[in-house]
């Protein structure tokens, strides 16, 4: 599956009708961190998801490539 923008996951949360804070609670992750992560500019990010927590999110959200440790966590995917 091609790796997407923080951009394109914005604009899927927009036509899904998803709040980051709704979705950071789903898969038990810190709003604030996503809200940061997916605020962030793709080309200079100022996170870089190399670890932990804000590397779950980014794989999770497709940013990047990777293994989620924590493998309850399903992947999301489209309604």
């Amino acid at each position: 599956m091609p790796l997407k923008t923080r951009q394109q996951v914005r604009e899927e949360f927009g036509r899904n009708g998803w709040s980051y804070s709704g979705w950071a609670r789903k898969y038990n992750y810190s709003s604030a961190l996503v809200s940061e992560i997916l605020r962030d500019d793709d080309r200079t990010p100022r996170r870089k998801c190399l670890r932990g927590e804000s590397h779950n999110i980014a794989v999770q959200l497709g940013l990047k490539e990777g293994k989620v440790s924590r493998a309850h966590l399903p992947t999301m995917s489209p309604a």
